[in-house]
Protein backbone atom coordinates (compact mmCIF):
# COMPACT_ATOMS: atom_id res chain seq x y z
CA UNK A 1 0.00 0.00 0.00
CA UNK A 2 1.12 3.03 -1.05
CA UNK A 3 1.65 6.12 1.70
CA UNK A 4 -1.19 8.81 1.38
CA UNK A 5 -0.02 12.18 0.56
CA UNK A 6 0.82 14.78 3.49
CA UNK A 7 -1.72 17.44 3.95
CA UNK A 8 -0.84 20.90 4.73
CA UNK A 9 -2.69 22.99 6.93
CA UNK A 10 -3.36 26.50 9.03
CA UNK A 11 -1.16 27.91 11.33
CA UNK A 12 -3.29 29.78 13.70
CA UNK A 13 -2.31 31.47 17.62
CA UNK A 14 1.18 29.57 17.22
CA UNK A 15 0.13 25.99 15.78
CA UNK A 16 -0.88 23.69 13.26
CA UNK A 17 -4.70 23.32 12.98
CA UNK A 18 -6.05 21.19 10.91
CA UNK A 19 -9.46 22.46 9.01
CA UNK A 20 -12.95 21.42 9.56
CA UNK A 21 -14.36 23.13 6.03
CA UNK A 22 -14.28 19.54 4.85
CA UNK A 23 -12.68 21.25 1.16
CA UNK A 24 -8.82 20.59 0.01
CA UNK A 25 -7.22 20.32 -3.20
CA UNK A 26 -4.62 18.52 -4.62
CA UNK A 27 -0.83 19.88 -4.47
CA UNK A 28 1.55 18.26 -7.23
CA UNK A 29 4.80 17.55 -7.79
CA UNK A 30 5.70 19.54 -11.25
CA UNK A 31 8.29 17.48 -12.10
CA UNK A 32 6.66 14.01 -12.27
CA UNK A 33 3.10 15.30 -12.32
CA UNK A 34 2.21 12.92 -9.06
CA UNK A 35 0.08 14.26 -6.33
CA UNK A 36 2.36 15.15 -3.68
CA UNK A 37 0.02 16.34 -0.95
CA UNK A 38 -3.21 17.37 -0.41
CA UNK A 39 -3.96 21.50 1.24
CA UNK A 40 -6.68 22.24 3.27
CA UNK A 41 -8.98 24.81 1.76
CA UNK A 42 -10.20 27.51 4.29
CA UNK A 43 -13.72 27.94 5.49
CA UNK A 44 -14.68 31.63 5.92
CA UNK A 45 -14.86 30.58 9.75
CA UNK A 46 -11.60 29.60 9.42
CA UNK A 47 -10.23 32.91 8.28
CA UNK A 48 -12.79 34.57 10.95
CA UNK A 49 -10.45 32.79 13.20
CA UNK A 50 -7.28 33.63 12.15
CA UNK A 51 -8.11 37.29 11.80
CA UNK A 52 -9.20 37.11 15.55
CA UNK A 53 -5.66 35.76 16.70
CA UNK A 54 -3.85 38.64 15.19
CA UNK A 55 -6.24 41.04 16.10
CA UNK A 56 -5.52 39.76 19.84
CA UNK A 57 -2.64 39.68 19.60
CA UNK A 58 -1.74 43.37 17.50
CA UNK A 59 -2.42 45.58 20.87
CA UNK A 60 0.59 44.05 22.70
CA UNK A 61 2.19 43.44 19.47
CA UNK A 62 3.03 47.15 18.77
CA UNK A 63 3.75 48.19 22.31
CA UNK A 64 6.49 45.70 21.96
CA UNK A 65 9.91 48.05 21.73
CA UNK A 66 10.97 47.82 18.16
CA UNK A 67 14.15 46.83 19.10
CA UNK A 68 12.97 43.99 20.51
CA UNK A 69 10.86 43.14 17.40
CA UNK A 70 14.12 43.50 15.69
CA UNK A 71 15.78 40.87 17.84
CA UNK A 72 12.80 38.52 17.09
CA UNK A 73 13.00 39.32 13.49
CA UNK A 74 16.85 38.53 13.64
CA UNK A 75 17.00 35.48 15.22
CA UNK A 76 14.39 34.39 12.62
CA UNK A 77 16.73 35.50 9.86
CA UNK A 78 19.40 33.57 11.37
CA UNK A 79 16.60 30.39 11.37
CA UNK A 80 16.18 30.49 7.75
CA UNK A 81 19.67 30.59 6.96
CA UNK A 82 20.50 27.64 9.07
CA UNK A 83 16.99 25.89 6.98
CA UNK A 84 17.80 27.30 3.95
CA UNK A 85 18.35 24.49 1.89
CA UNK A 86 15.10 22.99 3.19
CA UNK A 87 13.16 25.76 2.09
CA UNK A 88 14.51 25.18 -1.26
CA UNK A 89 14.29 22.18 -1.89
CA UNK A 90 10.34 22.82 -0.74
CA UNK A 91 9.89 25.10 -3.24
CA UNK A 92 11.35 23.09 -5.86
CA UNK A 93 9.19 20.19 -5.17
CA UNK A 94 6.23 21.94 -5.33
CA UNK A 95 6.73 24.98 -8.01
CA UNK A 96 9.38 23.14 -9.98
CA UNK A 97 11.81 25.69 -10.61
CA UNK A 98 15.79 24.28 -10.34
CA UNK A 99 16.88 23.96 -7.05
CA UNK A 100 19.47 26.43 -7.47
CA UNK A 101 17.06 29.16 -8.54
CA UNK A 102 15.05 28.43 -5.45
CA UNK A 103 18.19 29.21 -3.55
CA UNK A 104 18.42 32.17 -5.08
CA UNK A 105 14.97 32.99 -3.90
CA UNK A 106 15.59 32.25 -0.34
CA UNK A 107 18.64 34.94 -0.32
CA UNK A 108 16.63 37.31 -1.92
CA UNK A 109 13.79 36.82 0.14
CA UNK A 110 16.71 36.85 3.24
CA UNK A 111 18.04 40.91 2.11
CA UNK A 112 14.41 42.06 2.96
CA UNK A 113 14.42 40.39 6.59
CA UNK A 114 17.97 42.43 6.91
CA UNK A 115 16.69 45.32 6.11
CA UNK A 116 13.46 44.54 8.63
CA UNK A 117 15.93 44.00 11.35
CA UNK A 118 16.89 47.92 11.36
CA UNK A 119 13.34 48.98 12.21
CA UNK A 120 14.41 51.29 14.95
CA UNK A 121 16.32 53.45 13.17
CA UNK A 122 13.61 53.23 10.26
CA UNK A 123 10.96 54.42 12.51
CA UNK A 124 12.62 57.22 13.87
CA UNK A 125 10.83 60.97 12.62
CA UNK A 126 11.18 64.05 13.26
CA UNK A 127 11.19 66.69 16.18
CA UNK A 128 11.36 70.20 16.52
CA UNK A 129 12.37 72.04 19.53
CA UNK A 130 9.92 75.06 20.44
CA UNK A 131 8.25 76.03 17.36
CA UNK A 132 6.89 78.95 19.25
CA UNK A 133 4.95 79.48 22.44
CA UNK A 134 7.02 76.80 24.32
CA UNK A 135 5.11 74.19 22.05
CA UNK A 136 7.42 71.21 20.76
CA UNK A 137 6.54 69.10 17.70
CA UNK A 138 7.31 65.76 16.69
CA UNK A 139 5.83 62.74 14.76
CA UNK A 140 5.46 59.21 14.84
CA UNK A 141 4.60 56.21 12.75
CA UNK A 142 2.65 53.99 14.13
CA UNK A 143 1.05 50.20 13.45
CA UNK A 144 -2.01 50.01 11.60
CA UNK A 145 -2.70 46.79 13.20
CA UNK A 146 -4.01 43.30 11.36
CA UNK A 147 -2.44 43.25 7.96
CA UNK A 148 -2.55 40.68 5.17
CA UNK A 149 -0.04 39.45 2.49
CA UNK A 150 -1.80 37.26 -0.51
CA UNK A 151 1.15 35.47 -2.37
CA UNK A 152 1.87 34.19 -5.43
CA UNK A 153 3.19 30.31 -6.36
CA UNK A 154 6.36 31.76 -8.51
CA UNK A 155 7.82 32.70 -5.42
CA UNK A 156 6.29 30.91 -2.44
CA UNK A 157 9.04 32.03 0.35
CA UNK A 158 10.70 35.63 -1.50
CA UNK A 159 7.48 37.56 -1.44
CA UNK A 160 5.97 36.36 1.51
CA UNK A 161 8.75 37.48 3.27
CA UNK A 162 9.23 40.70 1.11
CA UNK A 163 5.61 41.32 3.04
CA UNK A 164 5.64 39.76 6.71
CA UNK A 165 8.97 40.97 8.06
CA UNK A 166 7.89 44.48 7.27
CA UNK A 167 4.93 44.08 8.35
CA UNK A 168 6.09 43.02 12.09
CA UNK A 169 8.93 44.84 12.41
CA UNK A 170 7.00 48.04 12.55
CA UNK A 171 4.34 46.40 14.84
CA UNK A 172 1.40 45.11 12.86
CA UNK A 173 0.14 41.43 12.99
CA UNK A 174 0.03 39.78 9.96
CA UNK A 175 -2.34 36.62 8.37
CA UNK A 176 -0.49 34.75 5.11
CA UNK A 177 -2.92 33.20 2.09
CA UNK A 178 -0.23 31.88 0.44
CA UNK A 179 -0.99 30.01 -3.11
CA UNK A 180 -2.71 26.42 -2.62
CA UNK A 181 -0.60 25.61 -5.31
CA UNK A 182 3.09 25.88 -3.22
CA UNK A 183 1.91 26.07 0.24
CA UNK A 184 4.60 23.83 2.44
CA UNK A 185 7.19 26.69 2.29
CA UNK A 186 4.12 28.97 4.36
CA UNK A 187 4.21 26.43 7.09
CA UNK A 188 7.74 25.70 7.39
CA UNK A 189 8.11 29.84 7.74
CA UNK A 190 5.90 29.82 10.36
CA UNK A 191 7.17 27.53 12.36
CA UNK A 192 10.62 29.53 12.42
CA UNK A 193 8.60 32.43 13.42
CA UNK A 194 7.51 30.42 16.44
CA UNK A 195 11.11 29.11 17.23
CA UNK A 196 12.26 32.51 16.74
CA UNK A 197 10.19 33.87 19.75
CA UNK A 198 7.66 35.50 17.72
CA UNK A 199 4.18 35.93 20.03
CA UNK A 200 1.21 33.56 19.28
CA UNK A 201 -1.07 35.02 17.00
CA UNK A 202 1.23 37.88 15.56
CA UNK A 203 1.61 35.16 12.66
CA UNK A 204 -1.07 33.01 10.92
CA UNK A 205 -1.27 31.16 8.04
CA UNK A 206 -4.87 30.39 6.28
CA UNK A 207 -4.57 27.72 2.93
CA UNK A 208 -7.33 28.51 0.97
CA UNK A 209 -8.53 29.64 -2.31
CA UNK A 210 -10.90 32.90 -3.53
CA UNK A 211 -13.09 32.04 -0.58
CA UNK A 212 -10.75 32.97 1.58
CA UNK A 213 -9.44 36.48 -0.42
CA UNK A 214 -13.23 37.75 -0.26
CA UNK A 215 -13.49 36.96 3.39
CA UNK A 216 -9.95 38.84 4.24
CA UNK A 217 -9.80 41.22 2.11
CA UNK A 218 -13.88 42.36 3.09
CA UNK A 219 -13.45 41.61 6.83
CA UNK A 220 -13.55 45.03 8.96
CA UNK A 221 -10.78 43.97 11.46
CA UNK A 222 -8.16 44.04 8.80
CA UNK A 223 -6.38 47.14 7.86
CA UNK A 224 -4.20 46.54 5.21
CA UNK A 225 -4.07 43.91 2.36
CA UNK A 226 -0.63 43.63 0.10
CA UNK A 227 -1.05 41.58 -3.13
CA UNK A 228 1.33 39.72 -5.75
CA UNK A 229 0.02 38.08 -8.72
CA UNK A 230 -2.32 38.54 -12.07
CA UNK A 231 -3.47 42.33 -13.03
CA UNK A 232 -7.43 40.72 -13.21
CA UNK A 233 -6.79 39.48 -9.32
CA UNK A 234 -4.52 42.46 -8.30
CA UNK A 235 -7.20 45.17 -9.54
CA UNK A 236 -10.16 42.85 -8.18
CA UNK A 237 -8.13 42.82 -4.69
CA UNK A 238 -8.05 46.55 -4.77
CA UNK A 239 -11.57 47.30 -6.09
CA UNK A 240 -13.17 45.21 -3.80
CA UNK A 241 -10.51 46.08 -0.63
CA UNK A 242 -10.63 49.74 -1.21
CA UNK A 243 -14.54 49.79 -1.70
CA UNK A 244 -15.58 48.42 1.91
CA UNK A 245 -16.99 50.83 4.07
CA UNK A 246 -16.00 51.51 7.39
CA UNK A 247 -14.71 54.42 10.12
CA UNK A 248 -10.87 52.81 9.03
CA UNK A 249 -10.64 52.06 4.89
CA UNK A 250 -8.53 49.64 3.98
CA UNK A 251 -5.02 50.08 2.71
CA UNK A 252 -3.95 48.24 -0.28
CA UNK A 253 -0.44 47.29 -2.67
CA UNK A 254 -1.85 44.96 -5.05
CA UNK A 255 1.54 44.33 -7.58
CA UNK A 256 -0.20 42.83 -10.78
CA UNK A 257 1.30 41.43 -14.57
CA UNK A 258 3.66 42.67 -16.74
CA UNK A 259 5.01 42.23 -20.35
CA UNK A 260 9.08 42.84 -19.59
CA UNK A 261 10.51 44.24 -22.66
CA UNK A 262 14.33 43.99 -23.56
CA UNK A 263 15.23 46.83 -25.82
CA UNK A 264 18.18 45.72 -27.31
CA UNK A 265 20.44 48.25 -29.90
CA UNK A 266 22.29 48.19 -32.93
CA UNK A 267 25.38 49.15 -30.81
CA UNK A 268 24.93 46.79 -27.82
CA UNK A 269 27.54 43.73 -26.88
CA UNK A 270 25.12 41.48 -28.98
CA UNK A 271 26.77 37.88 -27.14
CA UNK A 272 25.71 39.65 -23.74
CA UNK A 273 22.46 40.73 -25.23
CA UNK A 274 21.82 37.44 -25.87
CA UNK A 275 22.77 35.98 -22.69
CA UNK A 276 20.49 37.97 -20.36
CA UNK A 277 17.76 36.77 -22.71
CA UNK A 278 18.02 33.28 -22.61
CA UNK A 279 18.76 33.78 -18.75
CA UNK A 280 15.77 36.33 -17.87
CA UNK A 281 13.55 34.51 -20.73
CA UNK A 282 13.72 30.75 -19.47
CA UNK A 283 14.87 30.91 -16.24
CA UNK A 284 12.29 29.91 -14.12
CA UNK A 285 10.52 28.57 -17.05
CA UNK A 286 9.52 32.21 -17.74
CA UNK A 287 7.28 32.41 -14.29
CA UNK A 288 8.37 35.59 -12.93
CA UNK A 289 7.02 38.83 -12.49
CA UNK A 290 9.91 40.42 -14.10
CA UNK A 291 10.85 37.61 -16.74
CA UNK A 292 11.59 39.48 -20.05
CA UNK A 293 9.20 38.28 -22.80
CA UNK A 294 9.89 40.27 -25.35
CA UNK A 295 13.03 41.28 -27.19
CA UNK A 296 13.06 44.64 -28.68
CA UNK A 297 15.66 44.50 -31.54
CA UNK A 298 16.14 48.01 -33.13
CA UNK A 299 17.59 48.51 -36.45
CA UNK A 300 19.80 46.14 -38.23
CA UNK A 301 21.02 44.45 -35.09
CA UNK A 302 17.80 42.55 -35.28
CA UNK A 303 18.70 39.01 -37.80
CA UNK A 304 22.10 38.38 -35.92
CA UNK A 305 19.85 38.27 -32.55
CA UNK A 306 17.70 36.13 -33.59
CA UNK A 307 20.58 33.85 -35.20
CA UNK A 308 22.18 34.00 -31.93
CA UNK A 309 19.22 33.23 -29.85
CA UNK A 310 18.16 30.33 -31.91
CA UNK A 311 21.21 27.52 -31.07
CA UNK A 312 20.84 29.09 -27.34
CA UNK A 313 17.15 28.46 -27.08
CA UNK A 314 17.23 24.78 -28.30
CA UNK A 315 19.93 24.13 -26.07
CA UNK A 316 18.37 24.79 -23.04
CA UNK A 317 18.93 22.05 -20.24
CA UNK A 318 15.38 21.13 -19.46
CA UNK A 319 15.12 18.82 -16.56
CA UNK A 320 14.23 17.87 -13.10
CA UNK A 321 15.11 20.82 -10.67
CA UNK A 322 17.22 18.68 -8.30
CA UNK A 323 19.29 18.29 -11.28
CA UNK A 324 22.46 19.99 -10.72
CA UNK A 325 22.86 20.31 -14.45
CA UNK A 326 19.21 21.81 -14.71
CA UNK A 327 18.74 25.07 -16.56
CA UNK A 328 14.91 25.02 -16.36
CA UNK A 329 12.26 22.90 -14.27
CA UNK A 330 8.76 22.49 -15.54
CA UNK A 331 6.04 24.95 -15.46
CA UNK A 332 4.19 24.53 -12.18
CA UNK A 333 0.31 22.55 -13.01
CA UNK A 334 -0.44 20.41 -16.09
CA UNK A 335 -3.31 23.19 -16.31
CA UNK A 336 -0.71 26.32 -16.72
CA UNK A 337 1.19 24.09 -19.15
CA UNK A 338 -1.98 24.10 -21.36
CA UNK A 339 -2.58 27.63 -20.75
CA UNK A 340 1.20 28.38 -22.66
CA UNK A 341 0.60 25.72 -25.22
CA UNK A 342 -2.75 27.55 -26.16
CA UNK A 343 -1.00 30.69 -26.31
CA UNK A 344 1.85 29.22 -28.52
CA UNK A 345 -0.97 27.97 -30.92
CA UNK A 346 -2.38 31.77 -30.95
CA UNK A 347 0.91 32.94 -32.20
CA UNK A 348 1.11 30.39 -34.67
CA UNK A 349 -2.33 31.12 -35.76
CA UNK A 350 -2.16 35.17 -35.82
CA UNK A 351 0.84 35.21 -38.19
CA UNK A 352 4.17 35.23 -35.78
CA UNK A 353 7.16 33.24 -37.15
CA UNK A 354 7.53 30.45 -34.74
CA UNK A 355 11.73 29.88 -34.54
CA UNK A 356 11.64 27.70 -31.78
CA UNK A 357 8.95 25.66 -30.46
CA UNK A 358 9.09 24.10 -26.90
CA UNK A 359 5.71 21.78 -27.08
CA UNK A 360 5.87 18.28 -26.51
CA UNK A 361 9.32 18.23 -24.45
CA UNK A 362 9.71 15.18 -22.75
CA UNK A 363 12.66 14.38 -19.89
CA UNK A 364 13.55 10.70 -19.54
CA UNK A 365 12.31 9.53 -16.19
CA UNK A 366 9.98 12.20 -15.96
CA UNK A 367 7.15 11.37 -18.27
CA UNK A 368 4.79 12.50 -16.22
CA UNK A 369 6.18 15.67 -15.75
CA UNK A 370 4.84 19.26 -16.45
CA UNK A 371 7.70 20.18 -18.83
CA UNK A 372 8.36 22.06 -22.06
CA UNK A 373 11.06 23.48 -24.05
CA UNK A 374 11.91 27.18 -25.05
CA UNK A 375 9.36 28.89 -27.49
CA UNK A 376 10.86 31.52 -29.82
CA UNK A 377 8.87 33.80 -31.95
CA UNK A 378 10.32 36.60 -34.62
CA UNK A 379 7.79 38.95 -36.37
CA UNK A 380 5.68 39.55 -33.80
CA UNK A 381 3.26 42.19 -33.95
CA UNK A 382 1.48 44.78 -31.18
CA UNK A 383 -1.83 43.49 -32.18
CA UNK A 384 -1.26 39.77 -31.28
CA UNK A 385 -2.35 38.04 -28.03
CA UNK A 386 1.10 36.87 -27.59
CA UNK A 387 2.21 40.09 -27.25
CA UNK A 388 -0.58 42.36 -25.58
CA UNK A 389 -0.58 39.50 -22.56
CA UNK A 390 1.40 38.27 -19.72
CA UNK A 391 1.94 34.21 -20.81
CA UNK A 392 3.96 33.44 -17.62
CA UNK A 393 5.69 30.71 -19.19
CA UNK A 394 8.89 29.92 -21.60
CA UNK A 395 7.32 32.25 -24.36
CA UNK A 396 10.39 34.90 -26.09
CA UNK A 397 8.63 37.24 -28.71
CA UNK A 398 11.15 39.52 -30.69
CA UNK A 399 9.41 42.56 -32.30
CA UNK A 400 11.35 44.42 -34.44
CA UNK A 401 11.50 48.58 -34.59
CA UNK A 402 13.61 50.96 -36.49
CA UNK A 403 15.02 53.16 -33.66
CA UNK A 404 15.45 54.37 -30.24
CA UNK A 405 12.54 56.55 -30.47
CA UNK A 406 10.34 53.37 -31.93
CA UNK A 407 11.16 51.19 -28.87
CA UNK A 408 10.16 53.88 -26.64
CA UNK A 409 6.81 53.79 -28.10
CA UNK A 410 6.17 50.40 -28.31
CA UNK A 411 7.13 49.71 -24.43
CA UNK A 412 4.77 53.01 -23.36
CA UNK A 413 2.56 51.95 -25.04
CA UNK A 414 1.66 48.53 -23.50
CA UNK A 415 -0.95 48.30 -21.09
CA UNK A 416 1.86 47.03 -18.20
CA UNK A 417 4.57 49.06 -16.52
CA UNK A 418 6.76 46.43 -14.27
CA UNK A 419 10.20 46.20 -15.69
CA UNK A 420 12.09 47.06 -18.85
CA UNK A 421 15.98 46.96 -20.09
CA UNK A 422 18.27 48.36 -22.26
CA UNK A 423 21.55 46.89 -23.91
CA UNK A 424 23.36 49.69 -25.70
CA UNK A 425 27.30 50.77 -25.45
CA UNK A 426 25.97 54.43 -25.29
CA UNK A 427 25.77 56.59 -22.22
CA UNK A 428 23.08 59.19 -24.03
CA UNK A 429 21.06 56.58 -25.13
CA UNK A 430 20.48 55.14 -22.21
CA UNK A 431 20.02 58.55 -20.13
CA UNK A 432 17.00 59.04 -22.76
CA UNK A 433 15.59 55.89 -22.34
CA UNK A 434 15.57 55.99 -18.49
CA UNK A 435 13.91 59.09 -18.84
CA UNK A 436 11.40 59.02 -21.43
CA UNK A 437 10.22 55.31 -20.40
CA UNK A 438 6.78 54.94 -18.37
CA UNK A 439 7.89 51.89 -16.41
CA UNK A 440 8.67 51.53 -12.78
CA UNK A 441 11.59 49.56 -12.87
CA UNK A 442 14.28 50.18 -15.20
CA UNK A 443 17.63 48.32 -16.27
CA UNK A 444 20.87 49.72 -18.65
CA UNK A 445 22.72 46.15 -19.43
CA UNK A 446 20.68 44.72 -16.53
CA UNK A 447 17.92 42.74 -17.70
CA UNK A 448 16.26 41.90 -14.57
CA UNK A 449 16.22 45.21 -12.55
CA UNK A 450 14.60 43.80 -9.17
CA UNK A 451 15.66 46.57 -6.52
CA UNK A 452 17.75 45.59 -3.97
CA UNK A 453 15.87 45.16 -0.24
CA UNK A 454 16.65 48.92 0.56
CA UNK A 455 15.17 50.45 -2.43
CA UNK A 456 11.15 49.54 -3.14
CA UNK A 457 10.23 47.43 -5.72
CA UNK A 458 6.58 48.25 -8.25
CA UNK A 459 5.29 48.77 -11.23
CA UNK A 460 3.85 51.58 -12.58
CA UNK A 461 -0.07 52.02 -15.12
CA UNK A 462 -1.73 48.28 -14.67
CA UNK A 463 0.78 46.44 -13.10
CA UNK A 464 0.53 48.06 -10.04
CA UNK A 465 -2.76 49.26 -7.90
CA UNK A 466 -2.20 51.63 -5.00
CA UNK A 467 -0.14 54.30 -4.25
CA UNK A 468 3.07 52.60 -2.33
CA UNK A 469 5.80 50.04 -3.83
CA UNK A 470 6.24 46.80 -1.75
CA UNK A 471 9.47 46.42 1.33
CA UNK A 472 12.19 49.21 1.68
CA UNK A 473 11.22 52.30 2.98
CA UNK A 474 7.78 52.46 0.93
CA UNK A 475 7.25 49.26 2.59
CA UNK A 476 7.64 51.18 6.30
CA UNK A 477 5.53 53.61 5.25
CA UNK A 478 2.59 51.24 3.79
CA UNK A 479 2.80 49.58 7.43
CA UNK A 480 2.48 52.44 9.24
CA UNK A 481 0.37 55.81 9.53
CA UNK A 482 1.67 59.28 10.37
CA UNK A 483 0.99 61.14 13.41
CA UNK A 484 2.30 64.93 14.40
CA UNK A 485 2.06 65.91 17.84
CA UNK A 486 2.06 69.23 19.30
CA UNK A 487 2.85 69.55 23.05
CA UNK A 488 2.79 72.56 25.90
CA UNK A 489 2.83 72.35 29.70
CA UNK A 490 0.64 74.48 31.59
CA UNK A 491 3.18 77.01 33.31
CA UNK A 492 4.03 78.08 29.25
CA UNK A 493 0.24 78.70 28.31
CA UNK A 494 -0.96 82.31 28.49
CA UNK A 495 -4.06 82.88 30.13
CA UNK A 496 -7.27 83.64 28.11
CA UNK A 497 -8.45 82.45 24.74
CA UNK A 498 -6.30 82.10 21.68
CA UNK A 499 -9.05 82.91 18.87
CA UNK A 500 -6.20 83.71 16.02
CA UNK A 501 -4.06 80.79 14.03
CA UNK A 502 -1.49 79.85 15.66
CA UNK A 503 1.94 80.51 13.90
CA UNK A 504 5.47 80.02 14.65
CA UNK A 505 6.89 82.95 17.04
Amino acid sequence: MSTPPARIEHFIHGAIVPSKSGRQQDVFNPATGEVSAQVALASADEVQAAVASAKAAAPAWADTAPLKRARIVSKFKELIEQNHDSLAAAITREHGKVFSDAKGEVVRGLEIVEFACGIPQLLKTQFTDNIGGGIDNWQLRQPLGVTVGITPFNFPVMVPLWMAPMAIATGNTFVLKPSERDPSPSIMMAELFKKAGLPDGVFNVVQGDKLAVDTLIQHPDVKAVSFVGSTPIAEYIYTEATRRKGAYPMRVQALGGAKNHLVVMPDANLEQAVDALIGSAYGSAGERCMAISVAVAVGNIADKLVEALIPKVKALKVRNGMDREAEMGPVVTAAHKAKIEAYIADGEQAGAKMIVDGRGLKVPGFEGGFFMGGTLFDHVTTEMKIYQEEIFGPVLCVVRVPDLGAAIDLVNGHEFGNGVALFTSDGHTAREFSRRIEVGMVGVNVPIPVPMAWHSFGGWKRSLFGDLHIYGEEGVRFYTRYKSIMQRWPETIDKGAEFTMPVAK
